[in-house]
């Protein structure tokens, strides 16, 4: 998947939906969406837009599912039903191997010859997305790779619906695994009463969106995929708290309540076979009447069947349901990170739904591991939550470079936050994903992004204008000690689009003049047009106080002043450092000449604090894109001391 391709994007009408389903079903592939049968919406094949579920909803609650009739047209709002996508690439049944014995009695083993089909899957949630990563690094991160898991994986055409339609038993907002698309796709679609905004989101996904007869997506279009998709946020909440359930969990293996929930579970297997993400497999072999032929085949296994944990030698591990109950919920949400790195749930609620006697995992969760209380300043119990993404509005729209605009945005709620020096959010933009971007002031009733347009997300931003609206979520990560810095001289080093993140330490600094030593303020860039807050620079250097250095890599006819790397700004000062803390952005190349020469003025590791810019798309420490060493630079950072990062700061490949 490469972002480049999310350019290929456009409006189609509902007429024409039937050309997507033609496209994807060129070269004899089968497309696998939504239909209704027997009661319920399960994936089956689709050959035209009859067989999908038009007008058709569901409600569904702990051990309830019925189909219900909407009054529009649409043909995904729905949540989602008993089946998962896990049965395509991961068949409930699988011929392995195959032997044969001559008349010889000579035998031979060889794996078994099959076709693997070729599939568009049409209608895939977020959290179903999810589920085929989790997939991916059971059957293709580890030693061992499943190379039927592989090959139909490779063949598979992924067609992904932003979810408007969330179910009463969803809870994929606490899990970070939606309502919004993230990637893994390769087209989406966002479904509105009157069609469909089409993205690709792969090379294949863009061959095909090409070929659409599309429409230029409005506005209106773009803001009324948000709503919907800030309204099915809204509705799921945010009701598991999985900050610290690993431990929790696993603290509690001897909790009396797994005795109170075996009494009502029926060990019936239902939200094992629902679940999109259990892998529980045994063998079998079947053979012709003769004994000449056999195969071997895998079927899916649950751990709640009884004989699963009966061992050959006699004797069974788990005799009890209250035993295989709690191997499931142990497994599930604490040590499948041991194994794996992530859950194992992605909060679709399908083992809610379809669990006959509706045990609800949230409330067994928060029965048998509950979340300590914080006490928080006013003396209520506070708990730890997961970003929530909420909608901020452009109130101006500064242009900075010719690509680069800094953006003010505010929001009706007033927000919960008391500085902000350096932390980051995540930008939502329907249809194109989310992106974290450093917050460069805060405001009254919001704060300022300064964005500039390298990527698909980030030009959209680029573009907006004045009452234009995003998703914002609260600000994340750690940011500049500031206070720490108090009674210390300061200096202030940012190369380029580093800059943004240390203007509200300027802020903070000049608020409080008084409380700070000497300051020195140094910005870098690659060309006189590329520089950032001119005219802030220009009067910060006129105060006075202020020791404010600018530099160009590269000038033209009208630049006058300083040309060079930035650290040439400061590598011959005479200023002191053995009392100055130092606050560092920019690209790590950069960063890392910057504190070579900051050592070189007597400021020690633990005195140099620098932000980094990692690739980060969760912004919560889930997806593993920011990892550096033994940190998450969304959830450990951005901003760390030298001392903090030791010897991984610099380091190649880390």
């Amino acid at each position: 998947m490469t972002a480049d391709t999310t350019s290929a994007s456009g409006f189609l009408p509902r007429a024409g939906f039937q050309q997507l389903i033609d496209l994807l079903a060129e070269g004899g592939r089968t497309v696998i969406g939504p239909t209704v049968a027997d009661g319920a919406i399960v994936y089956g094949e689709v050959r035209s837009v009859a067989d999908l579920p038009r007008g058709v909803g569901s409600e569904q609650a702990p051990g309830r599912f019925r189909l219900v009739d909407h009054a529009d047209e649409r043909y995904f709002a729905y949540a989602v039903g008993p089946t998962s996508w896990k049965r395509f690439v991961f068949p409930p049944t699988l011929t392995l191997a195959e032997s044969h014995r001559d008349e010889h009695g000579h035998v031979s083993f060889g794996p078994a010859r099959k076709e693997i089909p070729s599939l568009a899957f049409l209608g895939v949630r977020a959290c179903e997305i999810a589920a085929m990563g989790i997939e991916d690094r059971v059957f293709l991160g580890g030693p061992y790779t499943d190379e039927d898991y592989r090959r139909r994986r490779a063949q598979a055409l992924v067609i992904a619906v932003q979810c408007a339609e969330p179910g009463g038993t969803c809870f994929c907002t606490s899990m970070g695994t939606g309502p919004g698309i993230r990637g893994g796709h390769d087209i989406s679609l966002v479904e509105l009463d009157d069609g469909f905004i089409v993205t690709a989101g792969s090379e294949a996904g863009a061959a095909i969106v090409g070929r659409l007869a599309l429409e230029e997506t409005t506005a209106d279009q773009v803001m009324a995929g948000a709503d919907q998709l800030a309204a099915a946020r809204e509705r799921i909440g945010d009701p598991v708290v999985t900050a610290g359930l690993h431990d929790r969990l696993l603290a509690k293996l001897d909790s009396p309540h797994w005795a109170e929930i075996a009494e009502r579970c029926l060990a019936c297997t239902n939200c094992t076979a629902a679940c999109p993400t259990c892998f529980c497999t045994s063998v079998s072999q079947r053979s012709d009447l003769d004994g000449h032929a056999a195969t071997t085949e895998r079927q899916w296994d649950f751990c709640f069947t009884k004989g699963f944990s009966a061992v050959a030698l006699g004797g069974n591990f788990r005799p009890r349901v209250q035993d295989r109950y709690r191997q499931w919920l142990t497994h599930k949400f604490a040590t499948w990170i041991d194994q794996f790195g992530t859950s194992g749930c992605v909060g679709c609620g399908r083992c809610i739904t379809w669990c006959p006697v509706g045990i609800d995992v949230r409330e067994e969760l928060d029965r048998i591991a509950p979340p300590p209380e914080v006490i928080a300043g006013d003396g209520h119990a506070a708990e730890a939550r997961a970003p929530r993404t909420s909608v901020f509005r452009v109130e101006s729209v500064r242009r900075e470079t010719h690509d680069t605009v800094t953006l003010a945005l505010s929001t009706e709620a007033t927000p919960d936050w008391e500085q902000s020096r350096g932390e980051f959010v995540m930008v939502s933009v329907p249809a194109v994903g989310s992106i974290p971007i450093s917050i460069s002031r805060r405001l009254p009733t919001g704060m300022e992004l300064t964005v500039r347009g390298v990527g698909p997300a980030s030009t959209i931003l680029t573009g907006l204008e004045h009452g234009a609206e995003v998703g914002l979520s609260a600000p994340l990560g750690h940011g500049w000690p500031v206070p720490a810095a108090e009674d210390h001289d300061i200096v202030i080093v940012g190369g380029g689009m580093g800059f943004p993140p240390l203007r509200p330490v300027v802020d903070e600094i000049l608020s409080h003049r008084g409380r700070f030593g000497d300051v020195h303020i140094y910005h870098g860039a690659r060309t006189p047009g590329d520089l950032l807050y001119k005219e802030e620079l220009a009067a910060w250097a006129a105060q006075g106080d202020l020791d404010v250095g600018v530099t160009v890599d590269r000038a033209d006819a009208t630049w006058l002043g300083r040309v060079g790397v930035v650290t040439q700004l400061f590598d011959q000062a005479r200023w002191d450092g053995s009392k100055a803390i130092a606050f560092v952005c920019g690209p790590e190349r950069m960063i890392q000449a910057t504190v070579g020469t900051l050592g070189s003025h007597g400021i020690t590791q633990d005195r140099i604090f620098i932000s980094m810019e990692r690739h980060m798309e969760c912004g919560v420490g889930l997806c593993g894109h920011c990892q550096v060493g033994p940190f998450f630079v969304c959830k450990d950072g951005p901003v760390f001391s030298l001392a903090q990062l030791g010897d991984v700061f610099g380091r190649e490949g880390i």
